[in-house]
């Protein structure tokens, strides 16, 4: 079923092997984690675009662009990431995406293989009611999706020390309430980054098949 319309920013690192999942490097190694971010690559933009949803990848490093055009899909729209941390690459992507676009803009990472297309849904409904701000809590303290309706760069001007942490959406939702900006809350979805979150994953009918087959060491070797 096709979702509301809008538009998904992806942001996404290339799938070069010691460069991604290092966190999962004891369970899948180095080549078993590129092969793994390629998948979580391919599944997210194809959920997304299955939605409905213009979609657009912000890909790092911004050499990689030819890493991309390998594994996506006509239609997506490629974009190099730009600043000094996660908050300025997520900002100056989704000002980009918006320059262009009315939105409402949904941004993801592709660490959250159990999105459905439910929950797009809803993010953008939620944007729709209209709330300011939509947030995807993941169950590690940070966010899996922020939904916007207009560039808010001060949601993204945290602490650079506190990207990765577990006070990522705590952070966010203080800038939001000091911005006087409503938000609106989605159920919480587990992220992808540690052999304790492949474990868990592995044990939720919501993975898709592909993901669960890479998160074995014998298929990963």
């Amino acid at each position: 079923m096709t979702g509301p319309r809008g538009a998904a920013l992806i942001m996404a690192k290339a799938p070069r092997p010691g460069r991604v999942k290092t966190r999962l490097h004891p369970l899948l190694g180095p080549a078993g984690s590129a092969r793994l971010q390629a998948e979580l690559i391919r599944h997210t933009t194809a959920l997304t675009l299955a939605q409905g949803l213009d979609t657009f990848v912000a890909f790092d490093p911004p050499d990689a662009r030819a890493d991309l055009d390998l594994l996506i899909s006509d239609g997506v729209r490629l974009l190099p990431q730009r600043g000094a941390d996660l908050g300025e690459r997520m900002a100056a992507a989704a000002g980009d995406v918006l320059s262009g676009h009315a939105g409402p803009l949904l941004v993801i990472g592709t660490d959250a293989p159990t999105l459905t297309p439910g929950l797009l849904d809803r993010a953008v409904a939620a944007l729709r009611e209209p709330a300011d701000v939509v947030l995807g809590p993941a169950l590690d303290g940070g966010y899996y999706l922020i939904g916007l309706h207009r560039p808010q760069p001060g949601l993204f001007a945290l602490d650079p020390g506190l990207w990765g942490g577990d006070r990522v959406l705590a952070a966010t939702l203080a800038a939001a309430d000091a911005a006087d900006l409503t938000v609106r809350l989605l159920p919480r979805v587990r992220d992808l980054d540690t052999p304790q979150d492949a474990a868990a994953l592995l044990a939720d009918p919501l993975l898709p098949e592909p993901i669960a087959r890479l998160l074995t060491p014998m298929e990963a070797a």
